[in-house]
């Protein structure tokens, strides 16, 4: 038998109808998606999942940490809310540190979320 998801992942939607995750991830080359996918999956089937795959923000958004072809670090930003891990935001991270205007917007659309 196949194993369960722990906190299956969905995609945040604007009040339009916009997956800002799912259309970053289009915008992304196939072997990217694969690694993020992959990333992704680990939190959903092995949720609690260590800081090299995961890690709090602040306000209850975390990221999904994943390293990419050459050298390039992704984060996948989201939150949890009806036992579903909800993806707010997806950067190609260019600093050490995540950048606060994107902790800033997912903190955001994780209240539309709560709302």
């Amino acid at each position: 038998m196949a194993e369960e998801k722990r906190i299956p992942a969905v995609f945040y939607r604007t009040d339009s109808g916009v997956e800002p995750v799912r259309r970053w991830l289009k915008r992304m080359r196939a072997a990217d998606r694969k690694i993020i996918g992959g990333d992704i999956a680990t939190v959903e089937y092995g949720w609690p999942v260590g800081m090299l795959v995961c890690r709090h923000l602040r306000s209850g958004v975390w990221e999904v940490r994943s390293d990419l072809d050459d050298g390039r670090i992704s984060r996948v930003l989201f939150c949890f809310y009806d036992n579903k891990m909800v993806l707010l935001h997806g950067i190609i991270k260019k600093t050490q540190k995540t950048p606060p205007a994107d902790i800033n917007l997912s903190v955001k659309r994780k209240k539309e979320v709560e709302r």
